[in-house]
């Protein structure tokens, strides 16, 4: 039995439905938990509005540019890829959209749980992420897939699909550099008046940028995330299904191969998402104990669903790829995404988890001050890059290897690369589920704290807020090892689409275009960074400004202005997310035509790499920041209110902009740069040097 492209194609649509369905069934679930009483109610309903009105303005000026480029496609490439480029921004910022409008409306639900128990609390948060990751996953394969079936499957039409994956692209990149900007001017605000200045705890409601920051962690963490990996998930796609028809000759299988694995996935990541009861953690089932559950108790529930998802994917990848009557090796191909996803997530737990001597190391290093917090933290950052760069180089060399053990070409060896991507994020749907969970159950911390809930409340929810903190840096570590390998499978798409024979890295523009690409990945940071200050400034005025103007602050019985702050923080990431975002889009269409395509392979090849490394750096640094500061919190060195928490704190808000907001970024720019590559590869030639 051999499935052809066309019927691998309609599974992967079938099973697409199927997360449609359980998307549906999982947010009925979820909203009809009990929202707490009035005062909780009030608070989630100010944390829905600014989140609302946040994406809403964000996505009519994505509108703008969607139509702009859009145009530009059709009038100098085809209709058809145009029209894929639309329905791909769609699908991605409908699956944002959804992961946030439930995000904001269970955070409330968890805090109302976590009052009955931990359990519910877990169930309730982990729901509503798990919305999110099967909503991603889901909408892509959906548009993906009904595209190629437009397109009659046609391997000589696969490139107007590689629209969709551009489409998807531009949404990330606004989607993570907004929301990015947007959650850590709010929380670097809050942080600098609140905490270090007036001298009053996270989530205080007498903080004007309170509720800003939480409306933040959404916008940043949940429509952020979402669509920063909806890319890679369909990126990683397309290119194999490229990359695929060029081994089409050999079998028709190597089209629809990464679609059959994407839809057992599907099946893999509802399994892992079942396996997520919290039954056995301590005060689940007596709601009276205050005892919190330790934070590696909580990870391994989340770990074994993952696990769990991950062995039934091979399980099942190894079935589909005997029936497709490709290669054994190409199921070993699959393992190796699948191994190298795990380590990397592995590694980053263990550099920014407070169990661990990295963080802890910054956590001492507090004792002596701010600076020696920053060094410490930045060398942190910097030793954590060795092991995912070695677990990715391992992972392609293999997947190479075994691809050309497979059927003797260098083609194949790419195409396993690319298939080994599509292996690192077939469970997309619960890894994502953990990562997503994050936000949610930070946001509930934040409205027991604000509704003056009882302590044990508070116990259950820190305890589900620690776990957020430390899924949320694995699951960067993921993003951006699955952003390398998506990338890398998309270059090898270009080469091929451009026809480029040998790149010679001594040629006279493959350098040059080396150091650019190199370049780049530091001016976005840069860019992203000084948007933070900026609108981090702005904050701290204003919260300035309302603790010495409003009477009573400070003692409660005034009321801040919360509309404010969210306002001005809207404003900013709006206005200071353009540059960054027209830069990713413009300056590989410039190289590729002034300098030629064989530098713009150069220029890419620079991006990955350098931007791999910090982007690397930048998370885990900021992971570890924020979690030195949090070991402080539960007594370390002095506690909350010492000096090494104040400190830690500096440290933390050095950290913020890079975890959150330019360490992220840099995946979407290492892909969104080679994606416009690939779309525009038939129209770069020797450039207009001419060499």
């Amino acid at each position: 039995m051999m499935f052809t492209a066309s019927e691998s194609v309609l599974i992967a649509l079938l099973m697409g439905l199927v997360g449609s369905l359980f998307v549906i069934r999982e947010l009925r679930r979820v909203l009809a938990y009990d929202q707490g009483n009035e005062t909780m109610q009030a608070i989630a309903k100010a944390i829905q509005e600014g989140s609302t009105a946040f994406l809403s303005r964000e996505y009519r000026v994505i509108a703008i540019f969607v139509a702009i480029v859009a145009t530009v496609i059709a009038s100098f490439l085809h209709w058809q890829t145009a029209l894929c480029f639309v329905v791909g921004a769609i699908a991605s910022a409908s699956a944002g959209y959804l992961g946030m409008y439930v995000a904001v409306r269970a955070n409330v639900r968890t805090a109302a749980a976590a009052s009955r128990s931990l359990h519910e609390g877990l169930r309730v948060a982990f729901g509503s992420g798990s919305i999110m990751g099967m909503a991603v996953v889901s909408f892509s394969l959906i548009g993906m897939t009904v595209l190629f079936l437009i397109f009659n499957g046609n391997p000589n039409q696969l490139t107007y699909i590689t629209g969709f994956g551009f489409g998807a692209s531009s949404i990330a990149l606004f989607a993570r550099v907004g929301g990015g900007i947007y959650t850590k001017a709010a929380d670097v605000g809050a942080d600098l008046v609140g905490k270090v200045e007036q001298g009053i705890p996270e989530d205080d409601p007498r903080n004007p940028a309170v509720i800003a920051d939480n409306v933040g962690d959404n916008v940043g963490d949940v429509a952020g995330m979402g669509a920063d990996l909806f890319e890679s998930y369909t990126g990683s796609i397309i290119a194999a299904a490229t990359l695929g028809a060029a081994l089409g000759a050999k079998s028709p299988a190597f089209i629809g191969l990464p679609f059959l694995v994407a839809a057992v996935g599907v099946i893999a990541s509802l399994f892992g998402i079942y396996m997520v009861t919290g039954r056995k953690l301590k005060s689940a089932k007596n709601t009276k104990d205050a005892k919190a559950p330790s934070l590696d108790e909580l990870l391994k529930v989340l770990r074994r669903s993952v696990w769990g998802a991950s062995v039934l994917i091979l399980a099942l990848s190894l079935f589909v790829i005997y029936y497709s009557g490709v290669n054994y090796n190409y199921g070993l191909v699959i393992l190796v995404g699948l191994v190298a996803g795990n380590a990397i997530a592995y590694v980053t737990e263990y550099y920014t988890t407070y169990s661990e001597k990295p963080t802890q190391g910054i956590a001492y290093a507090t004792q002596t001050g701010a600076a020696t917090t920053i060094i410490q933290g930045l060398a942190v950052g910097m030793m954590s890059t060795v092991f995912p760069v070695l677990i990715v180089a391992t992972a392609i060399l293999l997947s190479i290897w075994l691809g050309h053990k497979a059927d003797g070409t260098m083609a194949a060896g790419l195409y396993a690369v690319a298939l080994a991507g599509v292996g690192m994020l077939s469970t997309l749907g619960v890894t994502l589920a953990t990562d997503a969970y994050g936000p949610v159950a930070d946001n509930a911390g934040g409205i027991a704290e604000m509704s003056h809930l009882p302590s044990e409340v508070r116990l259950r929810t820190d305890a589900l807020d620690s776990l957020g903190n430390t899924t949320a840096a694995t699951g960067k570590g993921f993003a951006i090892g699955s952003a390398v390998l998506t990338a890398l499978a998309l270059l090898a798409a270009y080469v091929t689409a451009a026809e480029i024979d040998n790149l010679n890295i001594l040629g006279p523009t493959v350098l040059p275009g080396l150091l650019i690409g190199a370049m780049m990945p530091y001016l976005f940071s840069a860019l992203t960074m000084l948007a933070v200050g900026k609108a981090a400034h702005e904050i701290v005025v204003e919260v300035r400004r309302q603790f010495r103007e409003i009477p009573g602050l400070m003692d409660g019985t005034g009321k801040p202005d919360y509309a404010t702050c969210v306002g001005i923080s809207t404003e900013s990431a709006l206005r200071e997310m353009i540059l960054p975002g027209a830069l990713a889009v413009i300056v590989p269409i410039v190289v590729g035509h002034v300098l030629g395509k064989e530098a713009l392979a150069g220029m890419l090849v620079g991006t990955m790499s350098s931007g791999f490394l910090l982007a690397v750096m930048m998370a885990n640094a900021g992971g570890a920041w924020d979690n030195a500061k949090k070991w402080i919190e539960t007594g370390q060195y002095g506690g909350k209110g010492s000096a090494s928490h104040k400190a830690a704190v500096v440290g933390d808000t050095v950290g913020d902009p890079f975890k959150d907001t330019s360490g992220p970024s840099l995946n979407i720019l290492i892909k969104l740069m080679t994606i416009v590559s690939l779309v525009f590869a038939t129209s770069f030639g020797s450039g207009w040097l001419n060499f």
